[in-house]
């Protein structure tokens, strides 16, 4: 993050950090009591801390992308346990790699027209369809941002997320608000948990009011046919015949760019 010129007469924190180092060493200055509070990792990992850390979450992402100049961005989640070859255990859903990889590749080449400002692919930052996410915007030569979280299993980054539009997060709540804060469009590929989850606190969201409607597109009909009976909760009543407008099922990339974009002219 670049600094920000000073608008107070008050002595920079940064100077009062390399102050603190150069102090001499005694049983004072060695206390955990007497380290400067921003910079004592102990005391800000405190459970009273957390409001603190969670507002921490929130700003960085904010302040780097708003430095960056991002204006919107374009949601690609799924599965990551998509591989480009095949194998692993959703072998079936591999085609949907390519689509992913194609729509980045898409999205970021009208991006570029902006300068990077405007649609800017953003995905969870991992592998398999985040991967592919981010390796179109790469391959188009644009920025991508990844959205990582720490998981038990060590979920790295994956190498084509923008270095410095790389974010982990430990909080999964203020991850999906970074989702959606700059979001023109949200598309959804095959998935499990994680993907549903998103998918459908995305949809509420939408359904009360509480975000813009955005195009809402679900890849892959066959699939989310055969994973959720939206008929079923229509028949049921409890969602309304209208909610399963809020959403589109498209097969390519290319389709979905028509929706998304509808001047949009495929070379």
């Amino acid at each position: 993050m670049t600094e920000e010129p000073r608008s107070h007469p008050f002595r920079d924190s940064t100077q009062d950090v390399a102050a603190a180092e150069r102090l001499p060493d005694t049983a004072q200055t060695r206390a955990p009591a007497y380290r400067l509070a921003f910079t004592d990792t102990d005391f800000l990992m405190r459970e009273e801390l957390r409001p603190v850390r969670l507002q921490l979450e929130l700003l960085k992402p904010q302040m780097v992308m708003d430095e960056r100049g991002i204006k919107s961005t374009v949601v690609l989640m799924g599965s990551a346990r998509v591989r480009p070859e095949g194998g692993g255990t959703a072998t079936a859903l591999t085609p949907w790699y390519e689509q992913a990889r194609k729509l980045a590749h898409l999205i970021t080449v009208e991006s570029l027209k902006s300068y990077g400002r405007e649609w800017v692919v953003v995905t969870g930052g991992g592998p398999g369809i985040m991967e592919a996410g981010n390796r179109g915007a790469s391959e188009a030569g644009g920025q991508s941002i990844g959205l990582n979280i720490v998981l038990p299993h060590e979920q790295a980054p994956n190498p084509y997320v923008t270095p410095d539009l790389c974010f982990n997060f430990h909080y999964f709540a203020i991850r999906k608000m970074h989702f959606l804060m700059r979001a023109r469009a949200v598309c959804i590929f095959p998935g499990g948990f994680g993907t549903l989850d998103e998918m459908f606190e995305s949809l509420t969201l939408i359904q009360t009011g509480r975000m813009k409607r955005v195009p809402f597109l679900l890849f892959g009909r066959a699939f989310w046919d055969s994973v959720i009976n939206w008929q079923a909760l229509v028949e049921a009543g409890v969602i309304a015949a209208a909610d399963v407008e809020l959403f589109r099922y498209v097969e390519t990339a290319e389709e979905a760019m028509f929706v998304m974009m509808p001047d949009w002219a495929a070379d």
